[in-house]
C-alpha cells in the first residue's frame, strides 16, 4: 500500500503495549483514522491512553470485544487470541485483521532489504542473533529484529538502511501475517507450546509453517524433527527454492551438518553429491551444547542461502556471544558448575539442556502451562544426580520423577516466595559432588514467583554468588 492509501482510513489497532502502541503511532503518521481499544483500564493503561489522545488518537479502554463503527482494518498485537469476540466481529463483518509483522511487511519500501525469518518452539532468538553475526562478519549491514524486542516498523521505517534483516517470528505474529514473504526461512523444531493460545498442536503448527510460505531460496528444516521437513513439504514456495536440512550428524546432500568436530556445508557447494565445505569447527559455537550447535547450523543456513562466505560463517559464530539466563555459566563453586537456563520454560528446552550435561543436580519447576513431565524425566533420569524442585506445579515434576527415576533424590521447597531461589541452590550445592552440574532449567514458567525468567535467573545467580563468596 501506497501512504496515500492511508489517507482516511479507519483502523482499529487492538492492544496498548509493546507493538500496538508503535503501530497505532505510526498509522496516525500515514493519515489514517486510528481507534485503539484495549481489555484494560488500569493505571498503566489511562497513562498509555493519555499519550496516544495527546497526539490526536482515539483511545476505548476497558472494551475490546466491540468492533468500533466504521473499521476497515484491525493490527492487533500478538498477544490476542485469535478466539477474541472483536475478531469473531471483524469476520462477520469481513474486516480483515493484521498483526504487526503483516504491517511492517506491507510497509516495506520497494527497495526494501530481504528477510531471514526463523521460527521454532525453541532456540529462535539465539539462532537470528547467531545468524546476524554471520551477516555482520560478511560485511552486510543488517540487525536482528521481531520478536527479539527490536520492532519491524522501527527498521523498515527508521532512517537506516540495511541489506538484510535476520527476523525472529513467533507463531502468535506469524498467525497475523498472511502476506509475509521471507527470502529464507527456518522452522528449528516442534514442541508443545501456547496451545491455550493456539486451540491446538495443529493450529500451532500450522502457523509456525506459514513461515515457509512463498520462500525464494531456500526452506531450512530440523532434520532431526520430521514435522519440520513436513512443513516445507506442505509449503508454497516460489519455483526453485530448495529445501535444505541441519543434522548434528553427518549431512547428506542438501544438508548441513557436523564430521569430525567441523561444522560444514554439502548443500551450497558446486558438487553437494561428493563435496563438503568446512564451514566453522564446534568449539566455534558458544556455548557448544549440542542443541546451539543445531542453532549455529540453522544460521549457517540461512546465511549461506544469502550468499554468504565460509569464513564469515566461522567469524560470526566466534564472535557471537549468548543473551544472558540461556546456559549461561554462572560460576564454579566447590569444583561444581552452576549454569542458568532460566529461559528454559518449556519441556522441550529443558529437554536440549539437560542432554548437554551429565552428572546434573536439576532445579526445576514453576508454572508448567499444562506441560507433562514423563518423557522428560525418562529421558534425563541417569543423569539426573539429584533433583530440587520449587514453584506451583512442582508438584507434578515430583510424580513424574517418582514414577520413572525413583531412585534420584529429590529436595521438594514448599514455598513459592522469591527467597526460595537461594534455599534451591543452597540445597543443590548439598547434593552436588565435585565435577557436577547444577543446572537451573525449569521447564516451567516463572510468573508464580517472578516477574519474567530474566528475574528467574538473576535470582539464581546472586544466589550462586552469595555461595561462592561464602565459600571463598
Amino acid at each position: 500500500m501506497s501512504n496515500q492509501d492511508w489517507q482516511g482510513k479507519h483502523v482499529t489497532v487492538a492492544g496498548l503495549g509493546v507493538s500496538g502502541i508503535p503501530a497505532a503511532r505510526v498509522l496516525h503518521g500515514l493519515g489514517a483514522v486510528v481507534t485503539v481499544v484495549n481489555d484494560g483500564d488500569d493505571e498503566r493503561s489511562r497513562a498509555q491512553a493519555a499519550e496516544l489522545e495527546a497526539q490526536g488518537i482515539t483511545v476505548r479502554l476497558g472494551d475490546g470485544a466491540t468492533l468500533p463503527e466504521s473499521t476497515e482494518l484491525i493490527v492487533t498485537t500478538p498477544g490476542w487470541k485469535p478466539d477474541k469476540p472483536l475478531f469473531a466481529a471483524a469476520a462477520e463483518a469481513g474486516v480483515p485483521v493484521w498483526g504487526d509483522v503483516e504491517l511492517a511487511w506491507r510497509l516495506r519500501g520497494p527497495d526494501a532489504a530481504p528477510w531471514l525469518a526463523v521460527t521454532g518452539t525453541n532456540g529462535k532468538t539465539t539462532t537470528v542473533r547467531m545468524l546476524a553475526s554471520i551477516l555482520e562478519a560478511a560485511g552486510l549491514r543488517t540487525a536482528a529484529v521481531g520478536n527479539i524486542g527490536v520492532s519491524l516498523l522501527d527498521a523498515v521505517l527508521g532512517d537506516e538502511t540495511y541489506d538484510v534483516l535476520a527476523v525472529e517470528l513467533s507463531s502468535y505474529q506469524l498467525h497475523w501475517a498472511p502476506s509475509l514473504r521471507a527470502h529464507s526461512a527456518a522452522v528449528l523444531n516442534l514442541a508443545p507450546d501456547h496451545l491455550d493460545w493456539h486451540g491446538s498442536m495443529e493450529a500451532y503448527v500450522a502457523d509456525k509453517g506459514r513461515i515457509y510460505e512463498g520462500n525464494r531460496i531456500a526452506c531450512v528444516y530440523n532434520a532431526a524433527d520430521p514435522a519440520t521437513e513436513d512443513l516445507v513439504r506442505r509449503a508454497d514456495v516460489e519455483e526453485g527454492c530448495r529445501a535444505i536440512g541441519f543434522t548434528l550428524g553427518t549431512p547428506g546432500p542438501s544438508q548441513l551438518g557436523v564430521v569430525d568436530g567441523i561444522l560444514v556445508d554439502r548443500a551450497f557447494v558446486a558438487n553437494r553429491q561428493k563435496q563438503a565445505q568446512e564451514l566453522a569447527e564446534v568449539a566455534d559455537v558458544n556455548p557448544p551444547a549440542p542443541h546451539n550447535i543445531a542453532n549455529a547450523l540453522a544460521a549457517a543456513a540461512l546465511a549461506r542461502a544469502f550468499g554468504v562466505e565460509p569464513r564469515a560463517v566461522r567469524d560470526g559464530l566466534r564472535a557471537f556471544r549468548p543473551d544472558a539466563h540461556r546456559i549461561e555459566h554462572v560460576a564454579d563453586v566447590a569444583s561444581v558448575a552452576y549454569i542458568d537456563d532460566s529461559k528454559a520454560t518449556n519441556t522441550h528446552a529443558a529437554e536440549a539442556s539437560l542432554a548437554a550435561y551429565d552428572p546434573i543436580v536439576w532445579i526445576a519447576g514453576g508454572l508448567a502451562k499444562g506441560a507433562t513431565f514423563d518423557e522428560l524425566v525418562t529421558g534425563a533420569a541417569k543423569r539426573l544426580r539429584g533433583v530440587v524442585l520449587m514453584g506451583a506445579d512442582r508438584a507434578l515434576i515430583r510424580e513424574a520423577l517418582a514414577r520413572h527415576a525413583p531412585e534420584v533424590p529429590v529436595v521438594d521447597l514448599d514455598r513459592t516466595d522469591t527467597g526460595a531461589m537461594s534455599e534451591a541452590v543452597r540445597e543443590a550445592a548439598r547434593l552436588a559432588r565435585p565435577g557436577d552440574t547444577v543446572l537451573m532449567a525449569p521447564a516451567c514458567a516463572s510468573m508464580d514467583m517472578f516477574a519474567n525468567y530474566n528475574k528467574r535467573g538473576e535470582a539464581f545467580a546472586d544466589a550462586v554468588r552469595a555461595l561462592a563468596d561464602e565459600s571463598a
